[in-house]
């Protein structure tokens, strides 16, 4: 039974490497079905994404967030909602090739943070704090795996970050 511990334990520690890499992979699939959304048709930037950016700066955004959103985003919302799609792209190809999985997972964890600053107030004002982190659960767990994706050099697991840089033994 002590012998099956120590297996269990040996062989847990031997597969996080690649446990993080399908969930690098996984973020791939996502963000390649959020960008396809957005860059397919042009329908997201021409008219969801203004409405969008309408909510955020009229209500959602935090204050000093909601300035920088009327002031740089809001005036050219179609160039705007094309970049949220290629950005999303860049991010997808980077998790699913595990190519410079390190500095998109900076990109990624500053998109999330975006999108949190964004939506921070759409539970409304005065409400549980409970509920604010609630309706962050969209952003808040990609967030915390793009800094474990950084963290852990997921592109040198099953990735071309690999050919580049060996995984750590």
């Amino acid at each position: 039974r002590r012998h099956a511990l120590n297996h269990s334990s040996a062989l847990s520690k031997l597969d996080l490497p690649k446990a993080i890499a399908i969930a690098r992979i996984g973020v791939a699939i996502l963000f390649t079905l959020f960008a396809e959304y957005k860059l397919v048709n042009g329908n997201f930037a021409h008219h969801l994404f203004p409405d969008y950016v309408k909510e955020f700066v009229d209500t959602d955004a935090v204050r000093f967030y909601a300035k920088f959103l009327a002031a740089v985003v809001q005036p050219h919302p179609v160039f705007f909602g094309y970049l949220v799609g290629v950005i999303e792209f860049a991010i997808a190809l980077s998790m699913l090739l595990g190519w410079r999985v390190r500095e998109l997972s900076i990109v990624g964890a500053l998109f999330m943070v975006n999108m949190i600053l964004c939506t921070w107030w759409a539970p409304g004002h005065g409400v549980a704090v409970w509920k604010y982190f609630g309706a962050e659960l969209d952003h808040i767990p990609l967030l915390l795996l793009f800094l474990i994706f950084y963290a852990g050099d997921a592109g040198t697991v099953w990735g071309l970050d690999g050919l580049r840089r060996p995984a750590s033994s």
